[in-house]
């Protein structure tokens, strides 16, 4: 039985356009080649402006609220930002400090960012495993790093980034496609556990 995984991405980034969104858009098509997806992208350009001075999750727009219900109700969150003074964007800390803290346990998570050289390339190690590692999320084995020179204006030049992309999903896809077949055996026996 195929099972279609719920992906849901969110870009960091505040501008548009952005090598940030162009990374991202890129791993969910190489997703999108080994796995039955359907996928959501969560542009903090875009969303941004509207829960930057929210304080709780009762102040957010509606908008703003389905974002966040996405992201908690994913079956893989594909996550990237730009680097900024050396970690992730304020933006994107901010967003999900709105997540509930116990919505993302054991939920696989697949780690992106974009930087202006190669000095940064630790962001992922240092900054965005310790913030998924709080919510008890599973991030995958190889997050995918780019700088600026892997980009000709806003297309993806680098064959070496084109192979660390599909490196990632190549790593990722056993463990989403067991994730996948363990959520469908649950569904299929859901059932028949409630009736007895």
């Amino acid at each position: 039985m195929s099972y279609t995984l719920k992906v849901v991405a969110v870009s960091g980034s505040l501008q548009r356009p952005s090598r940030t969104l162009v990374l991202v858009d890129q791993l969910l098509a190489a997703l999108g080649r080994s796995l039955s997806i359907d996928a959501r992208v969560i542009s903090l350009g875009e969303i941004g402006p509207q829960f930057a001075g929210a304080l709780y999750r009762n102040q957010l727009p509606p908008a703003v609220e389905d974002s966040i219900a996405a992201i908690e109700s994913a079956d893989l969150l594909l996550v990237a930002s730009p680097v900024y003074r050396a970690s992730y964007t304020g933006l994107f800390k901010h967003l999900f400090d709105f997540v509930h803290h116990e919505a993302l346990v054991d939920k696989p998570v697949l780690l992106a960012a974009t930087g202006g050289s190669d000095r940064h390339a630790l962001v992922i190690d240092h900054q965005l495993r310790p913030l998924f590692s709080f919510f008890q999320a599973r991030t995958l084995p190889i997050g995918v790093y780019a700088v600026e020179k892997d980009f000709e204006g806003y297309e993806i030049a680098s064959g070496a980034l084109r192979e660390r992309i599909a490196l990632a999903v190549e790593r990722a896809v056993p463990l989403l496609r067991n994730g996948a077949s363990a959520a469908v055996s649950f569904r299929q026996s859901a059932p028949e556990a409630l009736a007895a």
